[in-house]
């Protein structure tokens, strides 16, 4: 796998880092905080629980935090001793105190955060934005809200809301914010998509995130841009533990690994619309059920709501649909693929699904068994677009750019090339509408993880 290749070449840079540290560590010495930690064989972390940071998936532990913490770990050589918290404010006591060595938030650091605890080198850049329900009155200004923002106890927004108030010279913030200890940042989301609170303060990440299964989200204003996001240690504790999260930052930037992760939790969910997320939301609740029963039905090895999210995006679940170039029914194929899988009728709908899954099927089959997942998929799903010759071209082009033609991070770049002269007529099979393919995979990630929540849910 493609993970399990980047963690080797992290290792070795591990390996480097450790044996100076050893060196250094020989001479009689007061033990630094790295060198505790690594004679325990183990790093205690904390965070907090959520899409963005940590869960328990049905694959096991999940989330953007979890993912780098358990690389970091790896680059140690050391046991992740993982601690999930409820609450910001007892994580950060509990670093504070010394029972922790790191904490992964996954919020922004604040200037008053900054004053209490050390933080290692930023890793991602949010906004902080002022969410309301669309269709409701857009507010202008925080000081003539209908109604309070509630925001999460100890989190980033209410210092954020503290400070802006601060400045405004307004010292009476409780008529503008109510925080809470009982619901996170991606709960107040939900009560603000079903109107059971006015308004709350969330990053841009968390609210891509939600705005997938909450499409009414809106954004009233951008509170504060270019905040960054890194991980805390004790104030008072030396630097050593900081200088190998730098190294590491640095070797998973340099290994490409960190892109990697980053594109698939965020790298498809960051364009939003809010006409299509809702018509999607309101078709997967309505028409899909007539069609899931066909689609469990011939997925094989497929995920059933991978073909289905698939079939959206083709027809919308319109099992007549017409495309201007001719192809059609729901997995819309075009005649010689209709008869490669023996479709003789393209708009019945288990013709048609049964024939689209095979197809996608013999595609990723195709595909360099050496490449792992999911960029194999993405990769099959770009040529059930544009055609396995056309992936092929923007794989060579990637390699001629010095990218990785085996990881969609890379490739995916290169297929808005296959429509400019100057690239595509150096290639095999020439023009070729790349980025609409790229758009199409995007989208149809986008459907699909919408797609595990509705079912996770209970509600397809």
């Amino acid at each position: 796998m493609q993970a399990q290749r980047y963690k080797k070449h992290i290792r070795t840079y591990a390996l480097i880092l450790l044996s100076i540290i050893s060196i250094s560590c020989s001479a009689p010495s007061v033990p630094t905080a790295l060198s505790q930690l690594l004679d325990r064989n183990s790093i205690k972390v904390g965070t907090v629980y959520g899409a963005g940071t940590f869960y328990n998936g049905a694959g096991g532990p999940q989330g953007f935090e979890y993912e780098l913490l358990a690389g970091f770990a790896d680059f140690l050589g050391v046991t992740l001793d993982l601690y999930p918290f409820y609450s910001y404010e007892v994580m950060l006591e509990q670093l504070e105190e010394g029972n922790l060595d790191i904490v992964a938030t996954g919020d922004a650091v604040t200037s008053d955060l900054q004053q209490r605890f050390a933080y290692g080198p930023a890793y991602q850049y949010v906004e902080q934005q002022l969410v309301f329900k669309a269709g409701t009155d857009r507010p202008r200004d925080i000081q003539t809200l209908s109604s309070p923002i509630v925001a999460v106890s100890g989190s980033s927004q209410v210092h954020i809301l503290n400070q802006l108030l601060a400045d405004q010279q307004k010292p009476d913030s409780q008529t503008v914010i109510v925080t809470t200890e009982d619901s996170d940042s991606e709960e107040l989301l939900q009560q603000v998509a079903l109107g059971d609170i006015d308004y709350t303060i969330a990053d841009s990440n968390r609210l891509a995130l939600q705005r997938r299964r909450y499409p009414s989200l809106a954004v009233a204003k951008t509170l504060q841009s270019e905040m960054p996001m890194a991980w805390a240690m004790p104030l008072n504790q030396d630097d050593s533990v900081k200088a190998a999260i730098i190294e590491y930052f640095g070797t998973v930037h340099q290994s490409g690994w960190f892109t990697v992760l980053e594109d698939k939790y965020f790298g498809h969910i960051r364009q939003f619309d809010y006409v299509d997320s809702r018509a999607f939301k309101n078709a997967a609740e309505s028409t899909l059920k007539q069609y899931q029963p066909l689609f469990k039905k011939y997925s094989g090895d497929l995920d059933w709501r991978l073909l289905a999210a698939m079939s959206y995006q083709e027809s919308h679940w319109e099992p007549n649909a017409v495309s201007r170039t001719g192809v059609r029914g729901l997995m819309m194929l075009t005649l010689d693929t209709a008869s490669d899988w023996d479709v003789s009728d393209r708009v019945d709908p288990e013709q048609s699904i049964r024939g689209g899954s095979r197809y996608f099927a013999s595609l990723l089959s195709r595909i360099p068994a050496r490449i792992g997942s999911p960029d194999r998929t993405w990769m099959a799903m770009a040529a059930y677009n544009i055609g396995m010759g056309h992936l092929e071209d923007a794989r060579v082009l990637t390699e001629r750019q010095g990218g990785n033609p085996d990881l969609w991070v890379d490739v995916k770049r290169r297929l808005p090339q296959l429509r400019q002269k100057k690239y595509y007529r150096t290639t095999r099979y020439g023009y070729a509408r790349g980025d609409e393919a790229l758009q199409y995979v995007e989208n149809i990630r986008r459907y699909y993880d919408s797609l595990v929540w509705l079912d996770e849910q209970d509600k397809i």
